[in-house]
């Protein structure tokens, strides 16, 4: 009777309120209209297997015991029922034709990009995203957070969401149709966000779609799903959901500093110019690999350190940063500006004696 009292207590505090508060192993049922659809999706058909389950070993359970050899039960003989064939072929067609027809609606919706008033193009690279705004004409590269590269090795000092920050957020506004073009230039990735439903393949060479609409303001994080290389733990997805005048004064923002970008590559640089941008930018897209120090991951990453392409021909440098080599990307998608300042860095770092490079050289190897 203990035994029981206490079996029934457990079970009891199971079906809490509390208890399934902290039990996070279910999805997430997020803030678009999409995201719930699929959340309600999963919980239907989780609920009919759990009936099925409960109706299929309660009767297995129950004649095991009802007709056990101990009370005196004796096996029916029977072969080739027609009547047993149809039931356990029919009963289990109706059942999933009733579940293809939810699951339907939502995969057609789920692929209906159709209504979408915007549409931002995502582009994954080793180890990064791009995100550009055809319309608005904005365009930028989104990197793990400083913060979090600078505390991969030091496990006392690690930042409030490590590894999930990134220097700069998808901006996105509230209320709003928003279609995703996801590709790749390099390898294959996967964009995902869990609160949005959305988790696409980013193919290179090919371009998939997904849509949300998000109802609610906020940040969201997501991560690259798809094992992409060395750093594909360190490629994080952080979209701000803002009011539609909050997203309207961003875009106007976004514009003046790319329009403030593109004077800036016309212009003659400074060599100490060049270092204090080309230092940033290295830290940011090159230290992961030739490490701050400059001393590389021989034999795959070189060292910048006494390197020849660093003290060689500027040309040589500003091809090989432009078209990637073996395992180093292109960089392509940096500004002429940045690509100059950060080829600048290398070349003058580290004990290096190799020559500036200004943004119109970038501009005229491109």
């Amino acid at each position: 009777m203990k035994r029981l009292t206490t079996l029934l207590s457990t079970l009891v505090g199971l079906m809490s309120t509390n208890v399934f508060a902290e039990y996070g192993l279910n999805m997430t049922e997020g803030v678009t209209s999409i995201s719930r659809d699929i959340y309600d999706l999963h919980m239907l058909i989780f609920w009919i297997c759990v009936a099925i389950a409960v109706l299929v070993f309660g009767a297995m359970f129950y004649s095991v015991f009802a007709h056990r050899k101990s009370k005196g039960a004796v096996a029916a003989q029977f072969h080739e029922s027609t009547k047993a064939e149809l039931l356990w072929t029919v009963i289990p067609i109706i059942i999933l034709v009733l579940m293809a027809i939810p699951a339907s609606r939502v995969l057609i919706d789920l692929e209906d990009t159709s209504k979408a008033d915007m549409t931002i193009k995502i582009t994954g690279h080793q180890w990064k995203w791009q995100y550009d705004y055809p319309t608005e004409g904005i365009s930028f590269i989104s990197n793990l957070a400083q913060s979090s590269k600078d505390s991969v090795n030091d496990d006392s000092n690690k930042p409030e969401n490590y590894l999930l920050e990134v220097d700069k957020h998808l901006v996105l506004p509230v209320d709003t149709s928003i279609r995703f073009l996801i590709t790749s230039n390099d390898v294959i990735h996967n964009w995902w966000v869990p609160d949005f439903g959305v988790k696409q393949d980013a193919n290179p060479g090919f371009i998939n779609d997904a849509w949300a609409q998000i109802d609610e303001i906020g940040t969201y994080r997501g991560q690259c799903a798809e094992l992409c290389g060395k750093d594909h733990g360190f490629m994080p997805i952080v979209v701000d959901v803002v009011s539609k005048a909050d997203y309207a004064k961003w875009v106007t923002n976004q514009q003046a500093i790319a329009k403030a970008a593109a004077d800036s590559a016309n212009k003659t640089w400074s060599k100490s110019e060049l270092m204090a941008q080309g230092e940033s930018v290295y830290n940011t897209n090159c230290a992961s690999c030739h490490k701050k120090d400059g001393s590389g991951m021989p034999p795959i990453f070189p060292a910048m350190k006494a390197s020849p392409v660093a003290n060689g021909a500027p040309a040589d440098h500003i091809g090989l940063v432009l078209h990637g080599k073996g395992g180093m990307p292109t960089f392509k998608m940096l500004g002429d500006a940045d690509l100059a300042a950060v080829i600048t860095y290398e070349r003058n770092a580290f004990g290096n004696t190799g020559s500036v490079v200004q943004p119109s050289d970038v501009k005229s190897a491109r």
